[in-house]
């Protein structure tokens, strides 16, 4: 028994240890956070955001960069949601948390007809508030919880159903340069999360107290990607190297790449100034030509077309 219980408190060491590495590593691969910064952290309670919070008060003691650290939480009025719970929470920690209170649920039951999925209004009415309290507050970064899982989910959505490919970046300047939006667990996994929560006992607040449908075409790539996973792992973890690793020359956006060639002069121009002269290159040169359907494949045999009925040999 105490061998079973040695292996579960290392494995909890182990996990918490990684997600602090992955959210420190993204902080630094994208300048996330800088000297100075008053970061907000967006408290739902939901496991994410929790996870975020401790991430963050635990790399400050031992960051390069000195930053003000706050959580907010946006109490939507929602019924039966319990306000008690975050503030109980939030008392054990040392840093400022604030309660914004806004009756956007109201709003999104007047707006949205019975049985749509409200997420989408409810994400912009969400998101102008806590723009809005970073602005008269002079916060630098606001802080959101999604994580890898939630980028690529989000890439396939975009890809599907907007026919753009883009996902959530880990860090997003507004078009008008007043706001920063950073993601700091944007390398951690979801089942990393989850279990970290189930670890740290979290007091989770579900996220269907409006009683809204679920997002189904969401949950439908969730489960494509799940199935993915299980089939061929580590499928999610290169599909999410992917998005690091992209060339626009390779895909078809003129905004990206503008898909300019030299002019037939210039080619054999600098054909005839670099020639290819070590055995080596040309026997590569010919490999290629050997691949492109466009050259004409040569034998040394006589050539045999076959026509209506007659054969026909060439010399």
């Amino acid at each position: 028994m105490t061998r079973s219980n040695d292996q579960k408190a290392f494995e909890r060491a182990k996990r918490q240890q990684r997600l602090r590495r992955l959210t420190g590593q993204a902080i630094g691969d994208y300048r996330m956070i800088e000297e100075g910064d008053k970061v907000m952290v967006c408290l739902s309670g939901g496991k994410d955001s929790y996870a975020l919070l401790d991430m963050l008060i635990s790399l400050r003691k031992s960051a390069p960069v000195s930053f003000d650290l706050i959580a907010v939480n946006l109490d939507q009025k929602q019924p039966g949601f319990p306000e008690h719970v975050l503030p109980d929470y939030m008392a054990t920690k040392e840093i400022p948390f604030y309660v914004i209170e806004r009756n956007t649920y109201s709003t999104v039951k007047r707006v949205v007809p019975e049985g749509k999925t409200t997420c989408a209004l409810c994400s912009r009415l969400r998101r102008g508030t806590l723009y809005g309290f970073a602005e008269a507050n002079g916060v630098t970064k606001i802080a959101l919880g999604h994580h890898r899982d939630d980028i690529v989910e989000t890439l396939f959505l975009n890809l599907f159903f907007g026919s753009k490919m883009k996902t959530m970046p880990p860090k997003l300047v507004s078009d008008d340069g007043r706001y920063v939006v950073i993601r700091p667990l944007a390398y951690c996994k979801e089942s990393d999360l989850a279990q970290f929560a189930e670890d740290q006992g979290y007091p989770i607040i579900p996220c269907n107290l409006c009683g809204s449908q679920p997002n189904l075409k969401r949950a439908e790539i969730k489960a494509m990607i799940a199935d993915w996973e299980k089939r061929y792992p580590s499928r999610v973890e290169n599909l999410f190297r992917g998005l690091q690793n992209v060339v626009p020359s390779h895909l078809m956006d003129t905004e990206l790449h503008s898909f300019d060639s030299p002019s037939p002069d210039d080619l054999l121009t600098y054909r005839r100034d670099n020639p290819l002269d070590e055995a080596s290159e040309i026997r590569d040169a010919l490999a290629e030509a050997e691949l492109n359907p466009w050259v004409e494949e040569r034998s040394d045999a006589n050539q045999i077309i076959q026509t209506s009925g007659a054969i026909v040999q060439t010399p």
